[in-house]
């Protein structure tokens, strides 16, 4: 469905963004009208309609308004839900910031907010009691318990738009949907007032960057009040300047919101309480529709015309408040335990590592019940207990919750994989010929999208007949895929290398996927960037390829070794990881991935000699080392493997100049070796890849 904007009463209104140095006000209003013909079918006929149904809510406001003046308060509750769009990134907020920030909303729609008091004296008779209380769903549209939040995987959170809304929205007439995600389409939040949404239930709904929802977590308290600010324009408030999303500007001394208890203003980008414009004694700076960041009160006319819109049939607000949508949605009803539910800080360890579990199950639970099998300790009672995993293997975790009548229980086979610490001892030397799955215990897969990501293939490989492919489409641009590897014991190592054989082909020219290797030096806790390969520079292997890329041959395969990982992985529980970002390009293809550690004291040869050079390297059956040596010396030459132990010797007798000498390579096995050279007292040292 198409979105709209424009500059009046159909705009989409929104919270800047802001610094703690500055404030950055991001005008959404701007180009509002070319957004609007750009995105609609027939663009005039919604301006039409659109203005009609703001008509139509401005008389039904101003009747309301007087139908109900000096009543008495009444109470409405409105039933939310928050759909937390995600990429697996820090917008994943957690129940309890979303639970946080509906606390906030309540707070300032009930006059309950702390700082009410400290409202400038010329409006403190103002600040209004609204009287609306938000309440997370207990039951989704179709009946089924929910705590009112939803979780979606997409990276469309780094969007923010009306494709990112489409993924998930529950019925607009039941529910105040709110979006949580990495991006607000360039603000902290927007939203569309009632006559922009009429006859368009899709773009109904709240938008909130993750920083500015609610007031712990990865939001503050100077950023809670975006929601408070939203929420009014949903409920038909214009910023206190007016139909714009312009503050500041002179011309917004002509404009009005249409509440006669808040002076006409500028507009305020940060908070000056003695702030004054238009010809004002004073302005109301500290209201919640101004971007001052200093908010603390609507004002009585401001909720007048609130309710008024929940009252009306615009945009079926009305429809909201009902007794019967109240307990279609559960908000209503007593806590009822419905769900037994548990998440862990991590699902892959090291042996030694302590994991944190969490109880996310709902509603009313008053005791719990743990079994870490495995795990130390074995049992637990505890909201968020810690278990400490010391033997490798695979365990699963359950947990029982009860509300003092009934118990659910919630068990988890296979949840968590301990890595033995210390790992596997180098050489490994992997073309993944044996395995016939990733998903341990030599090789993981993190599939944050859910789609296509790494796996075992037989159509292509460099080693053997099989290899590790992605198989990249342009639906998969914007995904991350990582391969990760299992533990290795560097503790012994002077120095590490890590080889591997790929093959790639763009789509297109404009194909730009990217590949990375990073290494770990504490079980995959934190990770460093070792090397990175961009399709549209280094990754390529192969012409552009318009079809489903499958290399041809060797010719269509590259080589690297990575070699600056420095002294501080040279730990017991060494890891390392594939990231593959895709942009839509073309399949990827690793193979023959070798993991090799040189032993304490190999470095130490390459002093007085040149540089000894192998051709070719990598090699197959045969190669020459070729070396210089200034004065004549007794020569001898060692292969070792990648344990420093001598698998070759052979005596070269006396020489002097440029020397070529064959390597003794017959009979021995694939993988990474050193070539020692002895030229008197003096040594050298190089690395032979054999495949």
């Amino acid at each position: 469905m198409w979105k709209t904007f424009s500059c009046a009463g159909l705009m989409a209104v929104c919270t800047p963004l802001v610094s703690d140095a500055q404030t950055t006000v991001r005008p959404c209003g701007a180009n509002d009208l070319a957004k609007a013909a750009s995105h609609s079918p027939e663009p005039e006929s919604y301006l039409s309609e659109v203005s009609a149904a703001d008509a139509v809510l401005e008389g039904f406001t101003a009747q309301w308004a007087e139908a109900n003046s000096g009543a008495e308060r009444v109470d409405y509750i409105i039933p939310v839900v928050f759909h937390i769009i995600h990429n697996n990134g820090p917008e994943n907020i957690s129940d309890a910031q979303v639970e946080d920030a509906i606390r906030v909303l309540n707070n300032d729609y009930n006059k309950l907010n702390i700082d009410w008091p400290n409202v400038r004296p010329e409006f403190l008779d103002l600040v209004a009691d609204v009287g609306i209380e938000f309440r997370l769903a207990q039951r989704d549209p179709q009946g089924n318990c929910t705590n009112g939040i939803t979780r979606t995987v997409s990276p469309l959170t780094n969007d923010g738009t009306q494709d990112m809304k489409d993924l998930i929205q529950w019925p607009r007439n039941k529910y105040l949907n709110v979006w949580v995600a990495a991006s607000a389409d360039g603000a902290a939040g927007y939203t569309y007032r009632p006559g922009a949404v009429s006859n368009w239930p899709e773009g109904d709904g709240i938008v909130l960057l993750h920083d500015y929802t609610g007031s712990i977590g990865t939001s503050s308290i100077s950023h809670s009040r975006t929601l408070t600010h939203e929420v009014g324009h949903w409920l038909n408030l214009a910023h206190t300047w007016g139909n714009t999303n312009d503050p500041g500007v002179s011309d917004n001394c002509s404009s009005d919101d249409n509440v006669n208890d808040t002076p006409n203003t500028i507009g305020w980008t940060f908070c000056d309480l003695d702030g004054a414009s238009c010809g004002n004694p004073i302005d109301n700076v500290e209201n919640y529709m101004e971007y001052s960041y200093c908010s603390k009160m609507y004002t009585t006319g401001q909720a007048t015309r609130m309710l008024a819109a929940l009252n009306s049939s615009t945009a079926q607000r009305n429809q909201l408040f009902t007794s019967s949508n109240l307990a279609s949605t559960g908000v209503t009803e007593a806590p009822i335990l419905c769900v037994a539910e548990f998440s862990a800080s991590t699902q892959l360890v090291c042996a030694g590592t302590a994991v944190s579990f969490t109880d996310l199950s709902y509603h009313n639970v008053t005791s719990r019940s743990w079994t870490f099998p495995g795990g130390t300790p074995a049992t637990s009672s505890a909201e968020t207990p810690e278990v400490t995993y010391t033997e490798p293997g695979v365990y699963a975790v359950s947990l029982t919750v009860s509300d003092g009548t009934s118990s659910i229980t919630d068990t988890q086979d296979a949840l968590i994989t301990v890595m033995a610490n210390p790992g596997t001892t180098p050489p490994v030397m992997e073309s993944f010929e044996n395995l016939s799955a990733l998903n341990g215990p030599e090789w993981y897969v993190v599939n944050p999208s859910g789609g296509n990501t790494f796996s075992l293939n037989t159509n292509a490989a460099f080693t053997g007949s099989k290899s590790v492919r992605v198989q990249n489409s342009t639906g998969m641009a914007g995904s991350t895929e990582e391969l990760l590897s299992r533990t290795f014991d560097m503790s012994d190592a002077s120095d590490i290398s890590i080889s591997f054989r790929w093959a790639y082909a763009r789509r297109t020219s404009a194909s730009d996927d990217v590949l990375s290797l990073l290494v770990s030096n504490n079980c995959g806790a934190t990770w460093s960037l070792r090397k990175i390969m961009r399709g549209s520079t280094t990754l390529p292997t192969a012409p552009n390829t318009s079809s489903n890329f499958v290399p041809s041959g060797p010719d269509q395969w590259g080589y690297t070794e990575v070699t600056n990982i420095s002294s501080t992985s040279h730990v017991s529980d060494f890891r390392f990881k594939f990231i593959f970002e895709s942009d839509g390009g073309n399949n990827l293809y690793l193979d023959d991935i070798n993991v090799n550690g040189m032993p304490v004291g190999i470095d130490e040869l390459g002093r007085g000699v040149p540089e000894l050079m192998v051709l070719p390297n990598p090699a197959h059956e045969t190669a020459r080392l070729g070396f210089t040596l200034r004065a004549p010396a007794v020569c001898r030459l060692d292969m070792l493997d990648a344990t420093g132990r001598t698998v070759r010797s052979a005596h070269l007798g006396q020489r002097a100049g440029n020397q070529l000498v064959d390597l003794p390579l017959a009979g021995l096995e694939p993988g990474t070796y050193f070539i020692q050279l002895i030229a008197g007292e003096r040594r050298a040292v190089s690395r032979l890849l054999l495949e």
